[in-house]
């Protein structure tokens, strides 16, 4: 897919990887529109691009509804969607409550979900579309410690699959961004507790500009899965040849991450 003259819509676009691909975007396509819970940052990197702002909620279904709406009501048809909102709050193994996987799975799964069916009909009427999911290389991997996390990104892969297959040979085409750790206020979020020490000991952070460029060749190309870190292919291999040795191995780093109390009781 080239993106020039194309209308693309960016959810959690007001910071992190979000911002860096609105701002790649935007040279070459006609309309961009930046889409966050936080009004106030959606606008300062809509204005800075010369785009359209919508302040929304991605975990609720008619917010994603409305938000297709006045995009296309500014744009036209939208031509590449990308559900990159994300948190990594509550982190948490089994205490993690009710309240807080429910939230993640909203945004992580079903915002993706909501998306589709409000923009693929169409797409497939028109012969073309594009949906780019940001799954993280969690969604491949794990992060012991953030177990909703974990789950609900392995879940929006998933969704993504099966769409792929779904609509094949309709023209709408599917991709899933697989990221490893990358200087974000998400990352950040995370803090210096073991989570965050076992993010960090699997290698420095990238810059989100670097993610972006690597996003426009991966959509070009039309790649299901784009990786951003070398490390990422050859550890979902060893996932899928080898578990056991492949848990070993994440149990290693958590135990260097400072984790080596046993699993909660």
């Amino acid at each position: 897919m080239e993106l020039r003259g194309r209308h693309v819509v960016v959810t959690g676009g007001g910071s992190g990887i979000g911002r860096a691909l609105v701002e790649r975007f935007a040279s070459d396509a006609a309309g961009v529109v930046v889409v966050d819970r936080d009004g106030a940052a959606a606008a300062e990197v809509a204005a800075s691009v010369g785009g359209l702002a919508i302040t929304a909620d991605v975990g609720r279904e008619r917010e994603i509804r409305r938000v297709i709406t006045e995009a296309e009501e500014a744009y036209g048809p939208v031509d590449l969607f990308c559900s990159n909102a994300g948190q990594a709050h509550p982190l948490g193994g089994l205490d993690t409550d009710d309240e807080g996987w429910t939230r993640q799975w909203n945004v992580h799964v079903m915002a993706h979900l909501w998306a589709a069916r409000a923009l693929v009909p169409a797409m497939v009427r028109r012969g073309g579309g594009y949906l780019l999911s940001t799954i993280s290389a969690v969604g491949l991997l794990m992060v012991p410690g953030a177990l909703p996390y974990t789950v609900t990104k392995h879940a929006a892969l998933a969704l993504a699959e099966q769409l792929a297959v779904l609509y094949r040979g309709s023209g709408v085409r599917f991709s899933c961004l697989c990221p490893a750790l990358v200087e974000t206020p998400l990352i950040e979020g995370v803090g210096d507790g073991a989570v965050g020490r076992f993010l960090r000991l699997n290698g420095p952070p990238m810059d989100p500009a670097e993610v972006a460029d690597i996003v426009v060749e991966g959509l070009r190309e039309e790649r299901f899965l784009i990786f951003t870190h070398p490390e990422t292919a050859p550890a979902v291999r060893l996932r899928a040849a080898d578990p056991e040795r492949y848990l070993d191995a994440v149990a290693a780093i958590w135990a260097a991450a400072g984790e080596t109390e046993g699993p909660p009781v």
